[in-house]
């Protein structure tokens, strides 16, 4: 069957092509009805021959939903939402649904500006990403669409987040050390005012203390730079100096722990080992040696999100904290 170059497809040329009724052809490509599978087979064929895209303007009419949703994050650098959103994408992608990203820049203000446009194009739902752990503030009263909350969680507990397990994460970190033969473990993390810093600290001395271990001294809270890594171990090895493993609360403060050792003539892993926490790639595989860090599974973060969101739309909320596993990626440090 061949047709004018200038018209396009449409499903009356599948239903003729298949030799079926319009209905019956719209039928079978959207799933619906009860039809032989015959049918529905020899309906796909021929659409596919000819080439058929389905219009998103009649399946919006047809279901009364856009199949869009907003993405709105507060990671301007890209750290945390691209895998993030990968992973919703992922998600989305199986609904054969579509996202606008919108960034907040941590803003307020430009934050409800997106959330107005994103209400105006009428989309199904939105995911806000963050880029801290902190709990925030919902992102407006009463939303007729669903809102799922990623890894920064609503401080409203009847809206639906999903988080990275922090404790998991130290917990993990610690158990290596340990069972590689460490026991005078310090811990140098970030500002004591980011709720990551203080669960990651809470988390490795509860985790110690079932080792019947204790830190070498208190929690080191600073900032997440190498700079601060590599000041911070200066002091622990002034205090401690036979400390044989560091745990550090991200995988930058980690590299500046790792050339802080090196040059304090420290040799690694063999005197000292370090575990960091992200597994973020550039930093962790770069670093020397290699890093040994706990992964948070933002990717599994964004993809659960996005499966809930669905689940959402659908009308099957999940209201509550989901929290997503984190897993240890073991290099050479």
């Amino acid at each position: 069957m061949t047709l004018p170059a200038t018209r396009r497809v449409g499903i009356a040329d599948v239903a003729a092509l298949a030799g079926v009724s319009l209905g019956t052809a719209s039928k079978a490509l959207n799933g619906r009805g009860t039809l032989r599978e015959e049918t529905r087979a020899r309906v796909r064929a021929a659409a596919e021959e000819l080439g058929f895209t389905p219009s998103a303007v009649a399946r919006s009419l047809l279901t009364g939903r856009t199949f869009t949703v907003g993405i709105i994050t507060t990671d301007s650098y890209g750290r945390f939402s691209i895998p993030m959103t990968r992973g919703v994408e992922d998600s989305l992608g199986v609904g054969e649904m579509i996202a606008f990203l919108c960034d907040s820049r941590d803003d307020p203000i430009r934050e409800q500006h997106h959330l107005r446009k994103l209400l105006e194009r009428q989309v199904d739902g939105i995911i806000v990403a963050g880029r801290r752990t902190d709990a925030r503030e919902p992102l407006a009263d009463n939303l007729q669409v669903p809102v799922v909350y990623a890894f920064g969680r609503s401080r409203d507990p009847h809206d639906c987040s999903v988080v990275s397990d922090e404790r998991g994460a130290a917990h993990l970190a610690i158990e290596h050390l340990v069972k590689t033969g460490r026991r005078r473990i310090a811990h140098i993390t970030g500002p004591q005012s980011h709720e990551s810093a203080r669960e990651r600290a809470a988390g490795a001395a509860s985790s110690l203390a079932a080792f019947e271990l204790e830190l070498v001294g208190e929690p080191l809270f600073g900032s997440w730079t190498e700079a601060w890594g590599r000041f911070a171990v200066a002091q622990v090895l002034r205090t401690a100096p036979d400390v044989d493993g560091v745990f550090c609360g991200n995988d930058v403060i980690a590299r500046g722990v790792l050339d802080g050792l090196r040059e304090a003539g420290v040799s690694l892993p063999m005197r000292a080992g370090v575990v960091g926490i992200d597994n973020w790639g550039v930093v962790a595989e770069a670093a020397r040696p290699p890093l040994t860090t706990v992964d948070l599974g933002l990717e599994e973060v964004g993809h659960r999100a996005g499966d809930l969101l669905l689940a959402a739309i659908d009308g099957h909320p999940t209201p509550g904290v989901h929290v997503v596993p984190s897993h240890l990626v073991v290099r050479e440090s």
